[in-house]
């Protein structure tokens, strides 16, 4: 399996780009601002055909560049419904600081040509992989996870699963959940129903960040160590 990963844009956005390696399907995760350019050259060095936009929940530093990146591809988008509208209109969304950093700016969102939902529990199986999602709102209503194998037949028998985690859970961290649609007690439970349930070997590939495990999480988390 093939997951190129970088920062974009100002807020330092993890996007990930996955497929089963290269010259084949990719989907991209999250492309956040003044990602176009790093998923063309991931793009261009792999091989790889872009089929698929997958967005963990609806900020606008992660989903900046989701229109123009499914467009350039011809690729599907997908999001939970109760983040949807944040495709057109991230402005609902947004935080006083991050308001205040595009002022002055003339900027224009709109849905991509073919945008699908997600459901909790869904199975998808896009550019040859297989990704469970996860609902779990508290950082927005509709904020969910996707988690794919990664296992011995990768050559890593010490990794079951790889969880692209958004802005639920990162290392030594978890989401804010004071912005519009945040929710502190919906983030506690999609903690303890959807994260502390996962196997320790779960490599977490989060929004932000350093990649960490779940197994790291649950013994040095703060957070989760609470629950």
């Amino acid at each position: 399996m093939l997951i190129a990963a970088f920062p974009a844009g100002p807020w330092g956005t993890n996007c990930y780009v996955a497929a089963t390696g290269p010259g084949a399907e990719c989907v991209v995760i999250d492309p956040g601002k003044d990602a176009g350019p790093d998923v063309d050259r991931v793009v261009r060095e792999h091989r790889l055909k872009p089929v698929a936009v997958l967005v963990t929940h609806g900020h606008v530093d992660h989903m900046w560049s989701v229109a123009p990146v499914a467009g350039t591809y011809d690729a599907t988008a997908w999001i939970h419904p109760k983040d949807r509208h944040l495709l057109a209109d991230p402005m609902q969304g947004m935080s006083p600081e991050t308001t205040a950093m595009m002022l002055g700016g003339s900027y224009e969102f709109a849905e991509p040509d073919d945008v699908r939902e997600l459901t909790d529990l869904q199975s998808l199986e896009l550019a040859g992989l297989s990704f469970v999602v996860d609902h779990t709102p508290g950082h927005t209503e509709g904020s969910v996870t996707f988690r794919t194998p990664y296992g011995v037949e990768q050559g890593h028998a010490d990794v079951s699963e790889v969880l692209f985690s958004g802005d639920l859970l990162f290392a030594g961290s978890i989401g804010r959940t004071d912005l519009p649609g945040g929710d502190h007690p919906s983030m506690l439970r999609s903690l303890r129903d959807k994260v502390l349930p996962l196997a320790d070997d779960i490599v977490v590939l989060p929004g932000h960040g350093e990649q960490t495990s779940i197994g790291r999480e649950r013994a040095t988390n703060p957070f989760l160590q609470d629950l």
